[in-house]
C-alpha cells in the first residue's frame, strides 16, 4: 500500500464521518418528535436510573473534559502518535513476510504472517481512529497492544537497551495515556456523546413537563 492510497482512504473516512456528524447535529430532538398529548412513559426503576446516572457521569469525565489547554494537548498527542504510527503500519504491510520473520517468529507465536498483517492493519486503523477521535479507546487499545508486543520483543532480543526501547516506550506510553485519559473534547467521540447526553436530558425534561401538565389537568377536573 502506497502513501497516496493511504491518504485517499483517510480522506474518504474523514469525509464520511463529517457527513455523519452533520446529520447527527441536525437530527430532531426527542421533545420535538413526541407529541404533547402523548402520555409520558412509566418512570424507570431507581436502580436503573442510578446506573444510568453513573454511566453519564463516567462518559462526561472521560470524554467531556474541562480545560481548553488540556483538550488541545490531548488533540496534539493524538495527531502526533496517529501520524507516526501510520508510517510504521505501512512499513509492516509493505513487506509482511520480512516483518514476520524478524519480529514474530522470534516470539514463537503461531501464524506469523497472519499476525504481521494484523499488526500492520491495527497500527493503521488504530492511528486513524486516534486522529479522528472516533472510537478512540479502540484505536488506543490497538496501538497499545502492538507497542507492548514490540517492547517485549526488544527486551527478549536485546535486553533493556535504552537506545532500542526508547521509541517503543514513547509510543506505548502515549497510546496508553490516551486509552486511560480519553481523547478530549476535540474529537468525534466527545461530540457524539455530548449530543446523546443532551437528547437524554431533553427527553427527561419533556417527560417531566408532560407529567406536570397531566397533574394540573387532573386537579382541574377534580375541581370542576
Amino acid at each position: 500500500m502506497t502513501t497516496t492510497v493511504l491518504l485517499e482512504i483517510f480522506a474518504g473516512f474523514f469525509t464520511a464521518f463529517i457527513a455523519l456528524w452533520m446529520l447527527a447535529l441536525n437530527r430532531p430532538t426527542v421533545a420535538a418528535v413526541v407529541p404533547t398529548g402523548v402520555d409520558a412513559p412509566a418512570p424507570a426503576p431507581a436502580s436503573v436510573t442510578a446506573i444510568a446516572a453513573k454511566v453519564r457521569q463516567a462518559l462526561r469525565s472521560y470524554l467531556l473534559r474541562e480545560g481548553r489547554l488540556a483538550n488541545v494537548g490531548l488533540l496534539i498527542l493524538r495527531l502526533a502518535i496517529g501520524a507516526m504510527m501510520i508510517h510504521h503500519g505501512q512499513d509492516k504491510l509493505a513487506d509482511p513476510q520480512a516483518f514476520a520473520t524478524n519480529y514474530v517468529v522470534p516470539l514463537h507465536l503461531p501464524f506469523p504472517l497472519f499476525l504481521a498483517h494484523v499488526a500492520g492493519y491495527s497500527e493503521i486503523l488504530g492511528s486513524w481512529l486516534l486522529i479522528l477521535g472516533l472510537l478512540s479507546p479502540l484505536g488506543a487499545l490497538a496501538l497499545t497492544g502492538t507497542m507492548a508486543v514490540a517492547a517485549y520483543h526488544h527486551i527478549l532480543t536485546s535486553g533493556f537497551n535504552i537506545y532500542v526501547l526508547e521509541l517503543v516506550v514513547l509510543y506505548l506510553g502515549g497510546s496508553l495515556a490516551l486509552l486511560l485519559v480519553g481523547p478530549g473534547r476535540y474529537s468525534f467521540d466527545a461530540g457524539i456523546v455530548e449530543g446523546l447526553l443532551k437528547d437524554s436530558i431533553d427527553s427527561r425534561d419533556a417527560g417531566s413537563v408532560r407529567k406536570e401538565e397531566t397533574s394540573v389537568f387532573g386537579l382541574m377536573g377534580e375541581g370542576a
